[in-house]
């Protein structure tokens, strides 16, 4: 990624979520033979955060984490947040991040990263039992 860093992390980290989330929906396809739903509970050390994901095709993020206003390195932490609401969006997933323990902002963040990473592998595995079936009582995701 480039970006301007000499400003801040603020476009770079929010640009790379837009564009990891429309790689993913592209890659995604029609989604047909997903499982759809994934979630998890990620322990990261003292950290622990819950993800889950529903690949509904409608992106929006909810978010219960108290990430403070802190530099992990040179990563803004609050930028953590602003990255996932641009995945979301953009991958066209609904996503629930939660902080359910957590004091050191660098396994808080790393855990919610790790966490999304398995809801969605869970979320985007092949389904046996749906075949070439979409996963929705609509017929469209």
């Amino acid at each position: 990624c480039k970006g301007d860093l000499e400003v801040d992390g603020h476009h770079s980290v929010e640009d790379t979520g837009i564009v990891m989330g429309q790689a993913f929906a592209q890659a995604l396809g029609d989604k047909r033979g997903i499982r759809r739903f994934g979630d998890i509970a990620m322990p990261m050390d003292e950290a622990l955060i819950m993800a889950a994901v529903d690949i509904s095709g409608r992106g929006l993020l909810c978010w219960d984490a108290d990430v403070p206003a802190v530099m992990v390195g040179a990563f803004d932490a609050t930028l953590a947040k602003e990255f996932f609401i641009a995945f979301a969006a953009n991958a066209g997933v609904t996503l629930h991040i939660r902080q359910l323990a957590g004091e050191n902002t660098h396994h808080v963040i790393e855990g919610m990263f790790k966490a999304v990473a398995r809801a969605m592998r869970q979320a985007c595995e092949p389904d046996p039992r749906m075949g070439d079936a979409l996963p929705s009582t609509k017929g469209m995701l």
